[in-house]
């Protein structure tokens, strides 16, 4: 889920205004002198002072995909979204139901370990694996699939790439519910032995 970022820019023109006061200064006062120099350094500061009331600082907003506070995740995260992106629109133009519904599954599950991952950062180690293989590969072979039925390519090898994706797309939308279920896998644990201690009461 994308969020807005927001950053505060500090103003120059404060800085500019007292830099400018204290050159001023010094230039018609005797700086040599302590006092003279007190004066160049406290009408410095006044002047910046001044500069950061009436020139507050500049807040920034920019849009991000993600924002877990750790940026090796957003990235993550960010390519994962990206992907599935790809995947979504794969399977708009694919006619075949079959891989279609297998498609979905993939997407579904997909989506969801990216909220599961968004939600608690410490589960990212635990897709990597997912994230820089078994996701890319997915893709990059409906990729081709898909290249094959939007060019028509006709004969053996293609027909029995086809038929090789249509047959395995079902497992592999299996393997990605698989690695969402285990980012659970703590969470049940702690709540079967909580169900426990509450029986043995």
């Amino acid at each position: 889920m994308s969020k807005i970022i927001r950053t505060r820019k500090p103003s120059v023109l404060p800085f500019y205004a007292g830099a400018l006061v204290f050159v001023v200064l010094c230039a018609v006062l005797p700086v040599y002198k302590l006092w003279a120099l007190l004066v160049a350094l406290g009408g410095a500061a006044a002047a910046f002072g001044l500069g950061q009331k009436f020139c507050p600082p500049h807040v920034v907003e920019h849009e991000v995909p993600f924002h877990t506070g750790q940026d090796d995740v957003d990235a993550m995260l960010t390519d994962i979204q990206q992907k599935l992106d790809t995947l979504h629109g794969l399977n708009a133009s694919l006619p075949d139901p079959a891989l279609s519904a297998a498609m979905d599954r993939m997407e579904k599950a997909g989506r969801s370990i990216v909220e599961a991952v968004e939600a608690n950062p410490a589960k990212a180690k635990q897709v990597r694996r997912f994230a820089n293989y078994y996701l890319p590969d997915a893709v990059n072979i409906l990729q081709q699939y898909a290249t094959l039925a939007r060019q028509g390519v006709k004969g053996e090898n293609a027909a029995a790439i086809r038929t090789e994706v249509e047959h395995n797309a079902a497992s592999i939308a299996t393997a990605f519910e698989n690695q969402l279920d285990a980012l659970y896998a703590a969470e049940s644990m702690d709540l079967s032995a909580d169900l426990t201690v509450l029986q043995t009461c």
